[in-house]
């Protein structure tokens, strides 16, 4: 029987990849995050959304494998871009100093050529989609190469990362529709303010660190505020989920049902303990069950009257 996965900092080991993965190429599938999903969902679900929104009923099955695909190489690739930017503030935190850039695992030259590689193979998945959608999706980069920046100049960058990881809400329409409309518009705004709760979630982790190193969060800016702030962050993304499904037309089940995956976010910010680091990485995962209820609740407000 195989032994549970431990942590050596924020890195199990242990897992899968120790146990079938040549050890050369070990480094690289940790760059990418694969052994810790949660990210992928995050940036995932609101393509996903986005597709089952625009479809006539039931999603475009597979449109959603394809950005399923686009999701792991894409977020692998902008995993790889912050720790390349970040490798110097992440020698100095606990929780980060074994990741594969600062550790010597991998260095910086190697890193950027298999960034390379990751990003022409997200460009191999997005030329599957027809012209508007690959230009929306180009146009996505300007978001993502600036984001490791925004913790030196702003209190603020779980905005920067709210624009980015939600694009696509916008993206999964337009290859669907060939353009952009009110609904994915409302989605991706939603997003944002989903983003902003679950990554001060997140941040309040390395709070500690990040005021001796002298990088920025909302972790830090809301500090005993953040209850409060995250009650406002996961209402407004609610409200405005549910006028992106009234702009979409869904039935009237998505609206009951939507309620239902609200109360997974209810649960995070009512038992959210912000200075127990484990607490906070188990409320940031959770995550996924609110993305897997949204979609749930999508497709039932297209596919039933």
């Amino acid at each position: 029987m195989s032994q549970s996965p431990t942590l050596d900092g924020d890195i199990p080991v242990g897992n899968w990849i120790d146990r079938l993965v040549p050890q050369p190429a070990r480094p690289y599938l940790r760059l990418m995050r694969l052994d810790r999903p949660i990210g992928t969902w995050l940036l995932l679900f609101p393509c996903w959304w986005s597709i089952a929104l625009a479809g006539p009923t039931w999603p475009d099955w597979g449109l959603m494998a394809l950005f399923a695909v686009g999701s792991v190489v894409m977020r692998g690739a902008g995993c790889t871009i912050n720790d390349i930017a970040d490798h110097k503030f992440d020698a100095q935190v606990e929780r980060t100093k074994g990741r594969p850039i600062p550790s010597g695992a991998v260095s910086l030259t190697q890193a950027g050529l298999f960034l390379a590689a990751q990003l022409l193979t997200g460009l191999v998945v997005l030329v599957q989609l027809n012209e508007n959608a690959i230009w929306w999706g180009v146009a996505s980069l300007a978001l993502v190469f600036p984001y490791p920046l925004m913790k030196r100049i702003t209190w603020w960058p779980q905005a920067w990362l709210g624009l980015t990881f939600n694009w696509g809400a916008l993206l999964g329409w337009v290859a669907v529709t060939g353009h952009v409309a009110l609904a994915p518009v409302l989605l991706y705004a939603a997003g944002i303010l989903w983003t902003l709760g679950y990554d001060t979630i997140y941040a309040h982790q390395d709070k500690d660190d990040d005021q001796l190193i002298g990088v920025k969060s909302t972790a830090l800016r809301l500090g005993d505020k953040t209850r409060p702030a995250l009650v406002a962050f996961y209402a407004g993304a609610v409200a405005l989920i549910a006028a992106s499904g009234w702009a979409a037309g869904l039935s009237w089940l998505f609206y009951p049902l939507l309620l239902v995956a609200a109360a997974q976010l209810a649960w995070q910010v009512a038992t959210l303990d912000q200075d127990d680091c484990a607490d906070c990485l188990t409320k940031f995962k959770s995550n996924r069950l609110f993305g897997w209820g949204l979609l749930v609740a999508i497709i039932a407000g297209k596919v039933l009257p």
